[in-house]
Order: C-alpha cells, then structure tokens, then sequence
C-alpha cells in the first residue's frame, strides 16, 4: 500500500486579476500559506505559464518550478481541460466553448480543434520537462447532445461518434507514451467520457491504450448514482477531491429543471459540506496503491472560495491515511514453520496413513 501525496490545490478556479491570484509567485505563497504542499497548473493561464516556452525549454521550466519551490509549493500536474474540451467539439456547442479558444482561431473550429490538438501536445512535453508523470484533461464529445436517445439516433451514429474521437485522441497518447506521461481523462457530463462504460468504449478503440487513464472525482457519481473506484482502479491516476449533494424533489431529478447552481437537485459543496463519503474513498484509496496527489477543486454555489480553499487543505490532511508498514496483528504471529504447517493440514498424516 502507499500513501497519497497532498493535500494540493487545482488553481484554476481561484485565478484573477486581483492578487495574490495574478502572478505564479502570488498564488502559490498564497496556497502555500492555506495549507497546501501541491497545485496543480491549469496550462491556459498565461498569468502562470507559457505553454510553449514550457515545451521547448527545460530551463523555463525550472524556473517555474523553482519559484514555487522557493515557497514551499511543487506542481503535481498540468491540465489541459479547456484544450481538450476543443479536441472534438459537436457543432451545437462551437459558440459555447469557442471562447476557450486562443482569440486568432475563434470562430474557425477546424482551427480550433487544430489549436487544441497542438496545445495538449505542448502540454505534455512540457509535463515531461517538468518532471511530471501524469496530466488532467477532458475528452471533449461528439456525440454528447444525443445523450438521451429521443429522437430515436440512427443506426451508427454513436460508434461512429467514438471511432472519431479515438483518432483524434491516438497521436496524442502516443506523444503521451513518448513523454511517459498519462493522460487522464475527468469522466464528467459534458464531455463523451461521462461514465465507466462510455470510457470503456473509448479504451476498447484504442486498443487498451497504457497511457489512456482516468481522472477520478467522486462529486459526479454522487450526482449520477453510481461510482467506478473498484472497477478501474488500475487506470485512476489523478485525483480530484471535491465534494457534491443530491437532493432530489418531486419536482426536479437529475437533470435539474434549466436551474442555476444554487437552485438544483445535484450541486457541488466546498469539502465536508456535501455527501460524498471521503473516509470510504481515502480507505479505498490507500488499499488500491494510489500513490498520486490528493488535488483540492473548489466548486460551491454557497462558500466563499478562499474558505473553501483554507477549510479544503485542512480536510484533505485529516483524510490522508499514512498506510501501515505491518500487519496489524503481527504480534500474535512467528516464523514460517513448514512441517507445523502440515500439521495443521493434516497432511503429515495424510501421508503416514497411505
């Protein structure tokens, strides 16, 4: 068993113009001084590095790493979330998402999609200059506005959907191999992987591709009822810690009736504040040999953000279980003793009596 690295904080939802939050020095002072020992680095944000400087020079990316360092902060990760939202995007979405897009290719998505192609390639060579083994992205979904099956969708549309977006994930997961980095895939709604079996389909494309991994976060099995931490705990390499309620009424389920945030059946809490059960998880965690970073990500409709982020570093440090280097009982135990083990068999007299 290992014991999970953390607690470390995801940055991107505390970024701003207004400091400490607008320079790389200030947010990980910052961060450092709520608890953290990690963050990880959304790599869209220029304010905290420039992504195509990080790939062709490991210098720059000492530098950046070094800073942090200086303030008692390590990268866990890089992510590429936003990049990877515009790897494959479905038409009824190009206005929605274009405004993640670098402003010379929006409004062009063939542009775009090669723009977000090229940046998740940048991404994890700079994850390999940076010493990083694993990188958080979406998927990104071709076919997610036909989710629900009414209309009734023709025959093939959504194979069609997933052989699509495997060849456009395969160069990059090669590229990934190549930097011996994995790319690890949020399953969340939104994107084509949303659950265990839509990943599956994704996987079962690329061959079991060893670089094709998952990003858990228990808040979106809270809001779809189901939960995948046994069933793919090989392929769990990043961890988001974020918490999640659902508290449906007769009128309003999963799908939350248009409402905003606040008003919905399903929303995220700051940590300790929702339903997921943390102790299960971390338990189940530590027995799996994750030996990843315990990652903070801070969405509420209600919390203020900094608490959030000072309550979630607090959580995450009683939640990490420093995993036993013996058995719990050893003390009632000796020497491996062959022949008493027969005994105990009965196999000694098994033997005699023949």
């Amino acid at each position: 068993m290992k014991t999970i690295k953390g607690p470390a904080l995801f940055l991107a939802q505390f970024a701003s113009d207004i400091a400490p939050f607008d320079t790389w020095d200030g947010i990980t002072k910052w961060a450092a001084d709520c608890g953290y020992k990690g963050v990880q680095l959304p790599s869209w944000d220029t304010r905290f590095i420039d992504l195509e400087k990080a790939a062709a020079s490991t210098g720059y990316c000492d530098e950046i790493l070094g800073l942090a360092a200086a303030n008692g902060i390590v990268v866990t990760e890089l992510s590429t979330h936003l990049q990877g939202q515009l790897v494959a995007v479905n038409p009824a979405y190009d206005v929605a998402f274009d405004a993640f897009a670098a402003p010379h290719v929006q409004g062009n998505p063939a542009a775009r999609q090669a723009w977000a192609v090229d940046q998740v390639r940048l991404a994890l060579t700079a994850s390999m200059n940076m010493g990083l083994t694993a990188q958080g992205t979406f998927s990104g979904a071709l076919a997610w506005p036909y989710v629900y099956p009414w209309p009734q969708r023709p025959e093939g549309l959504i194979a069609q959907a997933f052989d699509e977006l495997a060849n456009r994930w395969r160069p990059l997961l090669d590229h990934a191999e190549d930097c011996g980095v994995d790319l690890c895939y949020e399953i969340h709604p939104g994107e084509d992987l949303h659950d265990g079996i839509t990943f599956e389909m994704f996987l079962d494309r690329l061959g079991g591709h060893t670089r094709c991994n998952m990003l858990y976060d228990p808040s979106h099995y809270v809001l779809q009822c189901i939960d995948y931490i046994d069933i793919y705990k090989d392929r769990i390499k990043m961890f988001h810690v974020k918490d999640a309620e659902f508290n449906p009424t007769g009128r309003q389920g999963v799908y939350g009736g248009y409402q905003p945030w606040v008003d919905r059946a399903g929303r995220f809490r700051s940590l300790g504040d929702g339903q997921v059960d943390f102790a299960a998880i971390f338990a189940k965690m530590a027995a799996n040999n994750f030996d990843g970073w315990a990652v903070v990500e801070w969405e509420c409709c209600l919390k203020h953000p900094e608490d959030g982020a000072r309550e979630g570093a607090a959580f995450v440090t009683d939640h990490i279980i420093r995993v036993t280097d013996r058995a719990f009982d050893d003390f009632a135990g000796g020497q491996i003793d062959v022949e008493g083990n027969k005994a105990m068999l009965g196999i000694l007299k098994e033997r005699n009596s023949i």
